[in-house]
């Protein structure tokens, strides 16, 4: 066993470049992968949490105390997959990490080889008995099952049932049955399938000629309050929008005499962009296309409301079928032609809808009604077929569907959609239970076949243009609404559809290892069942503060999982009985329209207070020669303050930290932003009782070098910008967590946060000077020694302004660029997470965004205050602040600022006058424009900002940035003679100019414009 004082190796070293280019290629492994058992949120990929374990279960062999037989045994072990070892033990520890890094590798993750060489390892470091791992907030179960992959024992719980359900399914039925449940879940869902299939065939038509819809593309509908038109509310006309095949609508308006005009539609083939209009609605606006009436928000919001969010087809009349009278409508069936057809007509084919179409979506009304009254008769027992379980409230963070009329979960889905899940629901429930032995394994397994099929079976999916597909609902941690969606066709050969589903999870079963089962229980993270010093790991990805609401989200599987599985002992809440839903009290997030148990706001003090108990807990259950981890990716200073308040009260200490590349690429929300690429996995083990107590101005003198050896280490390994600074906290805490307390040099506490506005350390709080060191060292690399010590304006530095912009753009450097990794999608198209921009304050996100590079107001003043620039001086003439997001405004922003209404031309003539005439061109042109910039104040901050603007005025005066910003409009408009006569005239003033222009032109992102005349003018610098 392993002594209690040998370090592992995760405290010691990690191959972070490598784990990460692996962690970021799992995004695309589909196929067989665990995740694609079933949806689960901020899921952690699998190669992550299998080299962080090796390396927190591996001891290091250059320890003094690493025990000999270990270094034997991985001797002998580790030449079966790679070289021999050398003979020191440096070298030892050298080819661990190189197995480490290999062995993260998908590829690699089930090679007998592999898995023996790594059981083994871990088998020598634990000789006597395979070692606990434990995870109190297991989700979506990757650290566990890579437990499992070690060969070792795992113990994996979690408050929420939908969780639970997808841990018991992947840590012990998986590997106690192994493939022989793959094979039973395969016959008994194609039973379901065809029992489904032929009592709802006459749902789903084939067409007269023999095609199949595979897809139905709706519209919700609202009313023109000018002329009475229908508007159809539509992102886009585009049907298909692939290099070879486009398809789109074109609508032509019909105006029949004394009746309301109304749209008609046809299906083309446009030979360019220009010939398909943008959509009818963009941030909930609906335009009439018969009019050009604008609706408002609230209207469209008020008559979708009126029909329950408007998915389903309003009928009217006594015919059969009824006339469609309002409510959705379908825009266009996407089809297959049969096999045998001429090859012309294969692939996706699109018709207009006819009356065969709206027919059937009658009779599944019909149907639906006639199941619901049976349930009324029955005197209403047991659970409502549809869903009928309440929404979270309104204003809870992800949703917006409520305001849309959509109170209910059932509303999320059409009458055809509900009819479907509640036939497979029945049919589980009765053909799974018959599957002999494996009766109840394959009910849970089914259910999760049923819980993947409504994830595509709601009014929440949209219709993919490029890959011609039906993308999922959460294509994002959210719901939000969808003005034109999609509706799968259960039994198509197309995405969306049952087999699908009963494939995917039929893949992950038997892609498994194998292993020994785990243990999976329901329970609360501050209140764990184990008895103390049980686990040898403890290892979790908490909840990140305010960053997913998981109970929320999950209540849209959790409703429909349960009508599967009724009376299932996992899905239900054990602290509640009466609550229909998934525990939400004690779920351990910041959501302030949520309460805990006692009525009380779950606010960022109960967040700190469950981390605190669930960390308390943790090192209650970790042996004394134990070891722990976190993972960590909040991109809020408050987030990580929380989290590691939680750590420290909870009686940890940390003594290592690996930034691990987790996220995929080129995602929405990393664009132009901070978003981090990043999960930063803190290493840690509890604190002694006896820890003395710190003096700060140690732990102040320690800080810097400390912080600088790890930026140094990072950039090494391709880490940068946000996620670097975040990855600083974790040295940073080894020095301050290893006291039991903090103290100046008077006795008085230095806390972990406080008033970083405040001057005294003990009112301060540590962590502002964590961000002081890490912006302090990051101009210093940037621009000089300096400007890092630039405070209230030291002589030679250049100013404020130049300052901010060099510590923006290197906070926005990107670690997805340095590590890559892959948006893949399989070969029917469906990626790991789709986003989606369907939501009425996202959908026209990308034309409305403004342009610019983007920080969390919070950053940007953490790391701004302590350096003496102060951002409300700059508001308005290089940033500009809204809804808590500062944005630096592009050069092209600037124009007017800086040369007033004169054109680019006359200011270059102007400039050429003035170097001739020696008169000080550096000023001219910021007087000549009128009255410096006026200072904006928005956002919640904007009181603050207004009064500390008035108090502190924006300066007059131009500075560097002002004059290499004027070097660059003349550049991007062509005014050679003004450039070369500006350039003369810097180059004799000093080195400031050349010097912030080179370290810009480092910093702009390569495909910038901003870098594009930054290097173009620097070519015209006279030699």
């Amino acid at each position: 066993m392993i002594p209690k004082e040998c370090k592992r190796l995760a405290e010691v070293d990690f191959p972070i470049a490598v784990v990460s280019r692996h962690a970021a290629r799992e995004k695309s492994i589909r196929h067989g992968h665990p995740s694609t058992l079933h949806l689960w949120w901020a899921r952690r990929p699998l190669a992550a949490c299998r080299a962080m374990l090796m390396a927190l279960l591996l001891p290091d062999p250059c320890d003094p105390n690493c025990p000999p037989e270990f270094k034997q045994r991985a001797r002998t072990i580790l030449p079966r997959v790679q070289g021999k070892p050398g003979a020191k033990d440096i070298d030892l520890r050298n080819e661990l990490l190189r197995f480490i890094g290999d062995f993260a590798n998908w590829d690699n993750s089930a090679k007998t080889t592999y898995l023996e060489a790594a059981r083994g390892l871990v088998r020598a470091a634990y000789p006597e008995e395979p070692p606990l791992v434990v995870d109190p907030f297991a989700g979506g179960g990757s650290i566990p099952l890579e437990a499992l992959r070690l060969g070792c024992d795992t113990f994996a719980s979690d408050l929420n049932p939908v969780a639970c359900l997808i841990l018991k399914v992947m840590l012990q039925d998986i590997p106690r049955h192994g493939p022989g449940l793959a094979d039973e879940l395969r016959r008994v869902g194609a039973e379901i399938k065809a029992a489904a299939e032929k009592e709802l065939a006459e749902f789903y038509p084939a067409d007269p000629d023999g095609s199949k819809p595979i897809a139905y593309l709706w519209a919700r509908t609202v009313t023109c309050d000018s002329c009475g038109a229908e508007i159809p509310l539509m992102r886009s006309f585009w049907l298909c929008k692939k290099a070879n095949r486009r398809r789109a609508l074109r609508a032509k308006i019909v105006r029949p005499r004394g009746e309301p005009p109304h749209v008609e539609f046809e299906i083309f083939s446009p030979r360019n962009e220009t010939e398909v209009p943008n959509g009818t609605v963009t941030r909930a606006k609906a335009a009439c296309l018969a009019c050009h009436t604008v609706l408002s928000p609230d209207r469209v919001r008020a008559q979708l409301s009126e029909q329950r969010g408007g998915a389903d087809v309003t009928f009217a009349g006594t015919g059969v079928p009824p006339v469609r009278v309002g409510g959705a409508r379908l825009l266009a069936v996407v089809t297959l032609a049969p096999h045998g057809q001429d090859a012309r007509a294969t692939g996706r084919q699109y018709r207009l809808p006819s009356e065969r179409d709206y027919e059937a979506v009658w009779k599944a009304q019909m149907r639906l009604q006639k199941i619901l009254d049976e349930w009324k008769r029955g005197g209403r027992k047991g659970l409502c077929p549809v869903p009928d379980e309440l929404l979270p409230p309104i204003g809870t963070l992800g949703f917006r569907v409520q305001r849309y009329g959509m109170m209910q979960w059932g509303d999320l889905f059409t009458a055809r959609q509900k009819l479907a899940l509640v036939t497979l629901a029945r049919l589980a429930r009765e053909r799974a239970g018959q599957a002999s032995s494996l009766s109840e394994v394959v009910r849970a397994a089914m259910a999760l076949v049923i819980g993947r099929s409504a994830d595509y079976a709601s009014s929440g999916v949209v219709w993919a243009q490029e890959g011609e597909f039906v993308a999922h609902t959460f294509g994002r941690q959210a719901l939000p609404i969808v003005w034109d969606f999609a509706e799968a066709a259960p039994w198509s050969d197309s995405s969306g559809n049952l087999n699908g589903a009963i494939d995917w999870t039929a893949r992950v079963i038997e892609a498994w290892p194998g292993s020994r089962p785990g243990q999976v229980q329901q329970a609360d993270a501050t209140e764990h069942p184990l008895p103390n010093e049980t686990a040898q790991v403890w290892f979790t990805d908490p909840p990140y503060y305010d960053a997913v609401p998981y109970a929320d989200l999950s209540d849209f599987f959790f409703v429909w999982l349960k009508r599967a599985l009724p009376e299932h002992p996992l899905l239900r809440d054990p602290f509640d009985p009466a609550n229909p839903l998934t525990p939400k009290t004690r779920e351990a997030v910041q959501n302030e329209r949520s309460e805990t148990e006692d009525g009380q706001p779950k606010d960022k003090a109960f967040y700190e207070k469950a981390m605190a108990k669930s960390f308390a807990e943790g090192r209650r259950v970790l042996r004394e020669d134990g070891v722990g981890s976190v993972v960590f990716a909040h991109k809020t200073t408050e987030g990580w303050e929380a989290l590691l308040s939680g750590m420290i009260r909870g009686g940890w200490t940390i003594t290592g930290s690996w930034p691990v590349a987790t996220e995929r690429p080129g995602r929405l929300r990393s664009q132009e932003s901070a978003a981090l690429a990043t999960s930063v996995h803190l290493v840690c083990r509890p604190r002694p009782e006896d820890a003395p107590i710190g003096d700060w101005g140690d732990v102040l003198r320690e800080l810097p070098q400390r912080v600088g050896d790890w930026i140094e280490r990072l950039q090494a390994e391709g880490i940068k910008g946000a996620d670097l600074v975040f990855a600083c906290i974790g040295p940073a805490m080894e020095i301050y967590s290893r006291y039991r307390r903090v103290e100046d040099a008077e006795g008085r506490e230095v806390p972990l946060g406080g008033d970083p506005t405040a001057a005294e350390p003990y009112q301060r709080g540590f962590l502002a000077y964590v961000w002081e060191t890490v912006g302090r060292l990051a101009l210093e690399e940037v621009l000089g020694t300096a400007e890092a010590r630039a405070r209230n304006g030291a002589a030679g530095a250049l100013e404020e302004d130049s300052r901010l912009t060099a510590l923006f753009l290197w906070t926005l450097q990107s670690t997805e660029n340095a590590l890559g990794g892959a948006n893949g999608q399989d070969e029917k198209g469906e990626s790991a997470e789709e986003d989606s921009e369907d939501e009425e304050e996202e959908d026209a996100k990308s034309k409305r965004k403004k342009p610019g590079y983007t920080l969390i107001y919070d950053v940007a003043r953490r790391f701004a205050q302590p350096l003496g620039i102060h951002l409300e001086k700059w508001e308005g003439r290089i940033i500009e602040t809204e809804k808590g997001i500062v944005r630096l405004l592009p050069v092209a922003e600037r124009a007017a600022q800086l040369f007033g209404e004169a054109d680019a031309a006359a200011i270059s003539r102007r400039i050429v006058e003035d170097v001739k005439a020696s008169r000080n061109l550096a000023f001219a042109f910021m007087q000549d424009s009128g009255a410096a910039p006026e200072i904006k104040s928005r956002g919640k901050r904007g009181s603050k900002q207004k009064a500390e603007a008035a108090a502190d005025p924006a300066p007059q005066a131009a500075t560097t940035l002002d004059r290499l910003h004027a070097a660059m409009l003349l550049q991007a408009g062509g005014q050679a003679n003004g450039l070369r006569a500006l350039l003369k005239e810097e180059i004799q003033r000093g080195p400031d100019f050349l010097r912030l222009a080179n370290a810009l032109s480092r910093l702009y992102p390569k495909d910038s414009d901003e870098k594009r005349l930054l290097d173009a003018m620097l070519l015209a610098v006279p030699r």
